[in-house]
């Protein structure tokens, strides 16, 4: 006689792991996170990786202190809001998407996307890159740069240590804690004038405190990462740093012999000092260092998400202002208002409440709407 399915066994194992499911909820970070190892740490905040018990997906989670960014009595609680603000806007492949932020009394929590293989960093530090590699990731970069640029937005810290790379070899923009918001930022005379950067990786107009155009430092910050890459150290150094801003005011550089001549064209265009005469990103996208290799596909360098074109369309046909203000747009939902992350009044309501936003970005400017 054939045996016959006994359907009480699947029933019971579906029963368990529901049963499961339910207690890791009450045991995960707000019902859904699973935390996991520390991966990195600074003055105010420690980066977890993740796992959500739900659909299993990896990512990181950025907890910052409120309490001790408020005691620092510094700018360090608006670089989070607008950090929130930019990373929502920013849906591009090279770029490190955040998931969800969720605030609490003492914490506030970023959820990214978890970048498996670390920092650019650690993998340049083990020796230089050949030019074919450098040039990989170094389209890589610019096609998240210019796409940042093209929704107003300027990074203002770019530098190995802030590029991701993950387990395809693909490289991931992150820590956008000191960008540039155009609409919002930009005084009068068309410039920025906030000072702020990694010292080796500043461009010579920020330290000249006269203003200075966000693209183009970042632009020149992209050509201290390409030396770094292709040299295998810093083009501007000095244990004395003010000896080191005289020569990044000065441009003063050597290429070494194993660069192509190409290659030291490039980064001289790149380095140069004089923002107005400095190459922009479109001409960037000609350059013959730039372009070699049979590999390249100028309609892989795209400043837009291929299915997000629609939307930049639509946007297009709004108010400038209101397109580009993401963070004004989140805070016009009742509990989706970021004012309160930092209210230090204990009897807040923002103090009892936990703000959270679990949906996309698209989702949110949805609900809004």
């Amino acid at each position: 006689m054939p045996e016959i399915e006994q359907p009480s066994q699947p029933q019971q194992n579906v029963v368990s792991s529901a049963a499961a499911i339910a207690v890791d909820e009450k045991a995960a970070l707000f019902g859904k996170y699973e935390v996991g190892k520390l991966l990195g740490c600074g003055a105010f905040a420690k980066v977890y990786h993740a796992r959500n018990i739900r659909t299993g997906q990896s990512v990181a989670i950025k907890v910052i202190n409120k309490k001790k960014i408020l005691a620092s009595n510094s700018n360090l609680a608006n670089n989070v809001k607008r950090e929130i603000s930019i990373m929502k806007r920013l849906r591009h492949r090279n770029i490190v998407k955040l998931h969800e932020v969720s605030a609490s009394k003492s914490k506030i929590y970023f959820v990214m996307e978890f970048v498996k293989g670390g920092e650019l960093f650690a993998k340049v530090a083990k020796g230089r890159f050949s030019e074919d590699l450098s040039r990989r990731y170094f389209r890589q970069l610019i096609s998240a740069v210019g796409y940042c640029h093209s929704r107003g937005v300027f990074h203002r810290d770019l530098k190995p240590e802030n590029l991701l790379v993950d387990e395809h070899g693909n490289l991931k923009v992150s820590d956008f804690g000191l960008s540039a918001i155009a609409a919002d930022q930009v005084r009068a005379d068309g410039l920025l004038h906030t000072l702020c950067g990694t010292p080796a990786y500043v461009a010579p107009e920020i330290l000249a405190k006269r203003g200075y155009d966000g693209a183009k430092v970042d632009v020149w910050s992209c050509g201290v990462i390409l030396f770094v890459l292709t040299a295998g150290y810093l083009p501007f150094n000095d244990p004395n740093l003010m000896a080191m801003y005289k020569k990044i005011y000065k441009g003063e550089y050597r290429c070494p012999k194993w660069m192509s001549p190409d290659l030291k064209k490039f980064l001289s265009r790149l380095l140069d000092t004089n923002p107005e005469t400095r190459i922009t990103v479109d001409e960037i996208l000609r350059d013959p260092w730039f372009s070699k290799g049979g590999l390249y596909d100028p309609a892989t360098i795209n400043f837009y998400e291929e299915d997000d074109q629609e939307k930049i369309n639509e946007d297009n046909k709004d108010d400038p202002k209101m397109s580009l203000n993401a963070f004004d747009i989140i805070s016009f939902s009742s509990g989706l208002d970021l004012s309160g992350l930092f209210d230090p009044s204990p009897n807040s309501a923002e103090d009892e409440q936990r703000f959270l936003s679990r949906e996309s970005p698209e989702e949110t400017v949805a609900k809004v709407e």
